[in-house]
């Protein structure tokens, strides 16, 4: 059953956030992801947002995105992450 990883970012060096952002594609890619949304502006109908960036990918099932999230891959752009910024990580099935 599909996977998708709903990420919420709060960006605080975008220069250091701009090199995540060039890690993570390959990291997904290896595990058959996709980015369904990366970084569209939100725009609120109801209730607040007061994230700088939103970010889903697919997989094709939860125990893939998991894989994917605590990879060798993953997990060296993740530490460049945390320093640049603050996320969210879910994973929702459908």
């Amino acid at each position: 059953m599909p996977a998708f990883v709903i990420v919420e970012v709060d960006i605080h060096d975008q220069e250091m956030y701009d090199a995540y952002k060039k890690l993570t594609p390959e990291s997904i890619a290896d595990f058959g992801g996709k980015f369904v949304i990366r970084g569209n502006p939100v725009h609120v109908l109801e209730g607040t947002w007061d994230h700088d960036r939103f970010v889903m990918l697919e997989f094709k099932d939860k125990e893939t995105a998991e894989k994917w999230y605590y990879s060798e891959k993953y997990t060296k752009a993740r530490e460049i992450r945390s320093k640049a910024a603050s996320a969210k990580f879910f994973i929702i099935e459908i």
